[in-house]
């Protein structure tokens, strides 16, 4: 079963300084039938406008993972993690029992577009942590390139849920092909390009949620880049 979630019907905030689409129910926004997937609660898609960004501000309880698509964004917390990140970087901060951070965007001519993701943890209470990790462009080309997981197998970023997060960069005309686990679901996020799955067409922006699907196929139709979720 395809469930596509258009990038138009998205929510979204205008901020002047930040421009941010909530594919799911977040801060003003809110749709009962948009409340997450699964243990995926946000993917939000924010352009930060340049010498501007998030002041200081608290989380707990949450998984928190950065993928900065353009520009570079600069990164704080109390935990005395100082970074910028930038494209290629998958950053994962567990909030936990408690952490504040800021995220900043230091160019004075560049915006910042990234997504910031928000994953439930399996277990709550933890202490506070950060992880950090590049991927090049050549891992990601035309192949499914796993950057967070459970276990941080195959150098990925370690999440703490049962979730695992591929990056892709495929070439127009290029294809790749994820087969999930009986029971388990995905989602796919296109950031940039045109793709189709299993025969549904995609425009950047757009989300499709996949469930009962024993092979999954991603088919560019332009270059495109896309993050995929197999979540339980």
């Amino acid at each position: 079963m395809l469930q596509l979630r258009p990038a138009n019907e998205r929510g979204m905030a205008e901020h002047g300084w930040l421009t941010s689409h909530h594919t799911f129910s977040f801060a003003d926004y809110h749709d009962p039938a948009q409340m997450g997937f699964g243990d995926l609660r946000v993917i939000n898609e924010d352009t930060v406008q340049p010498s501007q960004g998030f002041g200081a501000h608290p989380h707990r309880d949450m998984e928190i993972i950065s993928y900065v698509l353009t520009g570079a964004l600069e990164h704080k917390d109390n935990m005395g993690n100082v970074a910028s990140i930038v494209p290629g970087d998958v950053q994962r901060m567990s909030a936990g029992t408690g952490v504040v951070h800021s995220e900043y965007n230091a160019s004075d001519k560049d915006p910042v577009h990234f997504f910031q993701i928000w994953v439930l943890p399996d277990t709550q209470g933890i202490d506070p942590g950060y992880e950090q990790k590049a991927f090049s462009d050549d891992e990601k080309r035309n192949q499914l390139r796993l950057v967070a997981s459970r276990d941080g197998r195959d150098g990925s970023i370690i999440v703490h849920q049962d979730l695992s997060l591929y990056a892709s960069l495929l070439d127009q005309g290029a294809w790749v092909t994820h087969r999930p686990e009986a029971g388990r679901r995905t989602w796919i996020q296109l950031a940039s390009g045109a793709v189709t799955v299993n025969g549904k067409d995609l425009s950047a922006g757009d989300g499709i949620a996949v469930s009962d699907e024993s092979e999954i196929t991603i088919s560019a139709k332009a270059g495109s880049e896309f993050l995929l979720f197999d979540l339980a």
